[in-house]
């Protein structure tokens, strides 16, 4: 069964959920976005869904006192739209047990280094820092692990003379928005799957992540 169904949790601006959406209106990914969901009401990305006549929630973290309750709200938000896959664009909360445990091998996350380099925030100032001759983006399964579930896939950029970490950002973006379309496009052909912590692409499991080429196609690293 293809995924048809897709929701798309943000924090932000929501550039990468807009190259979703140009992506289905294009006929390129055959899947219905059928719910967007943020932590944060004043959140740009909202409107992109908006006017995308996208069903929007907003559900704010800190109108909850325990982490838990939280948790337990959001896995009940994002039943709502009964997606097959989840995708955070930007998504700055940790998900909860709740959400691990309803949506399973369900959700991907969008991570802007090279994992497992550099987990967590300030990753492009860490790899300037470092002396790394290249940076990139990362999309994997979401685990309990922060930024730690298997890759699915990846985008590698060289690192400037004068790169500064918003130059480098500046950069990369247009590139995730090539990430994120080709992989939830392998998804709405069911040709990934994570099972035991290893993907699996047409059934067959590969040891490196699939690496985005220049003309937005992903290849097999094996």
């Amino acid at each position: 069964m293809k995924v048809k169904r897709v929701t798309v949790l943000i924090s932000g601006s929501g550039s990468n959920l807009q190259a979703l959406i140009d992506a289905t209106s294009s006929g390129r990914l055959d899947v219905e976005i059928c719910h967007v969901i943020s932590n944060r009401a004043d959140a740009p990305g909202l409107q992109r869904a908006h006017k995308a006549q996208i069903p929007t929630s907003v559900l704010p973290h800190e109108q909850f006192s325990k982490r838990s309750e939280f948790d337990q709200a959001l896995a009940a938000l994002a039943a709502f739209g009964k997606p097959q896959l989840l995708v955070l664009a930007g998504f700055m909360r940790i998900l909860g047990a709740p959400m691990l445990q309803l949506f399973a091998g369900r959700i991907i996350n969008l991570h802007p280094s090279l994992l497992p380099l550099y987990p967590g925030t300030g990753t492009y100032q860490r790899a300037i820092e470092a002396g790394d001759k290249e940076h990139g983006a990362s999309i994997h399964f979401v685990t309990a692990e922060l930024d730690g579930g298997p890759v699915i896939s990846q985008v590698h950029i060289p690192i400037l003379p004068g790169d500064n970490a918003d130059i480098l950002a500046s950069r990369l973006s247009p590139r995730e928005h090539d990430l994120v379309v080709s992989t939830v496009e392998l998804f709405s052909h069911h040709r990934v799957h994570c099972a035991n912590d290893a993907v699996f692409l047409d059934g067959k499991p590969f040891s490196k992540p699939l690496r985005l080429q220049a003309d937005g196609t992903l290849t097999d690293q094996d």
